[in-house]
């Protein structure tokens, strides 16, 4: 297995953690027992609020970083530019999810843009 293939498993252990932290931070706003229910008319909001939208944006980055490094693998390409890349997109994920949860507006941009450029990196690799 590549270290790209590692940092990308890496980066599911990281949503796994943000999601039960989300659902943990949810649960004291709401009650466990509404998060049981089918949550029709639950709405979060503060932390609670954000927590989710930091799992919503986590998914959607793992959906566009997971092909690029599983193309990178097929392709036996692992180059030192690589592998930098998807350190950087690891540790800007990870900051992008404490800034967005803890409320930190600019530094969560900058880190998400980091991020981005490192995903664009790992598909531009590819050619």
């Amino acid at each position: 297995m590549t270290l790209e293939m590692t940092y990308l498993a890496m980066y599911g252990l990281v949503l796994i953690t943000t999601i039960l932290i989300q659902v943990l931070i949810s649960a004291s706003q709401h009650g466990l027992l509404t998060l049981l229910g089918n949550r029709e008319n639950l709405s979060s909001v503060g932390v609670a609020e954000r927590a989710g939208k930091t799992v919503q944006n986590s998914v959607v980055a793992m959906t566009l970083v997971a092909p690029a490094v599983l193309m990178l693998a097929l392709a036996n390409l692992s180059t030192p530019g690589t592998i930098l890349a998807i350190q950087l997109f690891l540790t800007a994920r990870i900051a992008y999810a404490i800034c967005f949860i803890v409320g930190i507006t600019y530094l969560r941009t900058v880190v998400w843009i980091f991020g981005f450029i490192a995903t664009a990196y790992l598909y531009l690799s590819l050619f």
